[in-house]
């Protein structure tokens, strides 16, 4: 496994856990982080996120999420040992809804 794929997957089990455990916004939601992909110079990750729910809810969980950017990079510099915590930004990721109408798609396709 590459440095960098496991800094990913350090840091997706460590936001995760600050996600579920330490942020208490009511319009967070129930978002599931699916995937980190920090930049090869280590600068900035993108942080994929799902959420259950409707598209607005979606969105004000994303918005709290980037109200938390700042709390979520502090406690992640307690928590694991790199020389610059990356900067995050946080993506709907929608990989879930695409695979829902594809499916939906393709069983239309099956009926006739």
């Amino acid at each position: 496994m590459a440095r960098i794929d496991k800094i990913d997957s350090i840091l997706l089990r460590e936001i995760s856990m600050i996600i579920s455990k330490e942020i208490n916004d009511p319009k967070l939601g129930f978002p599931t982080v699916t995937e980190v992909d920090v930049a090869p110079d280590m600068n900035s990750a993108k942080v994929y996120v799902s959420f259950l729910g409707k598209n607005y809810m979606k969105r004000d969980g994303l918005e709290a999420l980037r109200r938390a950017k700042g709390h979520i990079k502090s406690e992640l510099a307690k928590r694991v040992r790199l020389r610059k915590i990356p900067d995050l930004t946080f993506v709907v990721d929608d990989t879930l809804d695409k695979a829902d109408r594809i499916e939906k798609i393709l069983s239309k396709d099956n009926e006739h």
